[in-house]
């Protein structure tokens, strides 16, 4: 939409700047201004919340820029994030259009907003990042943390698309034999975590989750998320129970591995009832982009499993170096899939877990002037 900065992802950033490459507002600004209003390539997600942040500043608005882990990006206004598998649980890519981004940036910007209910004003969401087109244009918000965090997404502007991207639940659906998909699995605490901004005054993160929704797994929480789903294109989505005795999670154990080295995930499965359960889990990496799309799966794995009754049981998952050495992209990220039906019962067990691949640690030693011994030493080490 000839906006201040033109959005790439592909990786190849030929003929303009590499979005981790602006270190400030100012030189993108002034070279829009010097091209006569021309589109400044690149930028991702954090280079547009940078720009809006001066740009409402300068204005006198007050901003700030907002970044949140595991980030849904929902396409279809479900308020859900929806992952689709066919009956033999493979995913069905043509249909998996929703994903999770591993963090994504935003801003906040503090106005009244007359036009809205008493008690919506305050921070207000704007999401400067070309993803999804309202009312025609690629823009998003402003819409009121209020209304975000109370799952009132009929209020405008664009709350439904953020409240998916903070408290929305994952769902799994699995395609019946005449087509039809019905629900298997729901994961409450999949989407928005740490929602973070800098600290006024000193360069900390202050944690605002609080501000966006109430606290995972209350009654308010669950109530907002219900609320909003109501306004979905997938209203029905919690009318159907599902079975919840036995439980699967991925986990990593101390630091997250290494690049050039194996990586080994610990899968834990709990089982609830007296009576005994079996399964066979269906395990597959993927490379991905850290927007949560998938670049190319790297390894499958069948393993069956039988436990007792109230027995838990890991399994340690691991994926060798030379699987993924050729896929790799700029953020070494990897998901792993895991799903499952139980044998006696038809529960289905589904769950994902997104990781990234730590590359060295950089030590910087500085020795001061007409000092023969540094005595200051600083480690900067890979951001996650």
């Amino acid at each position: 939409d000839s906006g201040v900065l033109e959005g790439d992802w592909s990786g190849d950033y030929t003929g303009g700047t590499a979005p981790t490459s602006w270190v400030g507002s100012v030189d993108i600004l002034r070279q829009y201004h010097k091209r006569g209003g021309k589109p400044v390539k690149y930028g991702q997600c954090w280079v547009f919340s940078g720009v809006t942040t001066t740009v409402l500043r300068c204005l006198g608005i007050p901003g700030r820029s907002v970044t949140n882990f595991c980030s849904a990006h929902d396409t279809d206004v479900s308020l859900t994030t929806d992952i689709y598998f066919d009956e033999n649980m493979e995913p069905l890519s043509s249909l998996n259009s929703d994903s999770i981004w591993n963090f994504h940036v935003w801003n906040d910007c503090w106005m009244a907003r007359p036009d809205l209910p008493a008690g919506m004003g305050g921070w207000q969401a704007v999401d400067a990042t070309p993803q999804e087109t309202s009312q025609g244009t690629f823009c998003c918000g402003p819409a009121s943390l209020t209304a975000i965090r109370s799952g009132l997404v009929y209020l405008p502007h664009d709350t439904p698309f953020i409240f998916a991207e903070v408290n929305s639940d994952k769902i799994y659906w699995q395609r019946r034999a005449d087509g039809t998909f019905s629900q298997i699995h729901a994961e409450q605490k999949a989407v928005g975590h740490f929602i973070s901004t800098k600290a006024v005054g000193r360069d900390e993160r202050e944690d605002i989750t609080e501000l966006y929704k109430f606290t995972e797994g209350t009654e308010e929480e669950r109530i907002a998320v219900e609320t909003a789903c109501r306004y979905g294109t997938k209203p029905n989505v919690y009318s159907a129970p599902t079975a919840n005795d036995v439980t699967i999670e991925i986990t990593l154990k101390g630091e997250e591995p290494r690049m050039g080295e194996n990586a080994t995930l610990t899968i834990t499965l709990s089982n609830k009832s007296s009576k005994p359960r079996s399964t066979t889990l269906h395990s597959q990496m993927a490379v991905m982009y850290y927007t949560g799309v998938t670049k190319a799966t790297v390894r499958k794995d069948n393993v069956p499993l039988e436990l007792m009754g109230n027995e838990e049981k890991t399994v340690e998952w691991v994926l060798p170096y030379k699987d993924y050495q050729d896929q790799l992209l700029d953020q070494a990220a990897l998901m792993l899939t895991v799903t499952g039906r139980v044998v006696e019962t038809g529960q289905v067990l589904a769950t994902q877990h997104n990781f990234r691949l730590r590359t060295p640690d950089l030590i910087i030693t500085v020795t001061p002037p007409h000092s023969p011994i540094s005595r200051h030493q600083s480690q900067f080490q890979s951001v996650t």
